[in-house]
């Protein structure tokens, strides 16, 4: 269902994930415990398809990027603090 190979994200020259491999099935749940700035939501947001990023995220065998808006029809994502609204 969720499979992610090799992710790498980069900011400002600094690695958040690197190399990355995860894969879940339908039915399994992970909890992602980490303190703050461990790259927790840096995941989700390229599980979002939001970033850019090198490595590959796949829901459903899809690209997240490039399949993006399929993929959105399916998941959602709650912030602790909600973006602001224009």
């Amino acid at each position: 269902m969720i499979e992610i190979k090799q992710l790498v994200k980069v900011f400002k020259g600094k690695r958040i994930l690197d190399s990355l491999n995860l894969n879940m099935e339908k039915g399994e749940r992970i909890a992602l415990v980490g303190s703050n700035g461990a790259g927790k939501t840096t995941l989700f947001r390229c599980l979002l398809g939001e970033y850019t990023f090198d490595g590959a995220v796949l829901f459903h065998q899809q690209h997240v990027r490039k399949h993006r808006t399929e993929v959105l029809k399916h998941i959602g994502f709650v912030p602790q603090i909600p973006p602001p609204l224009r």
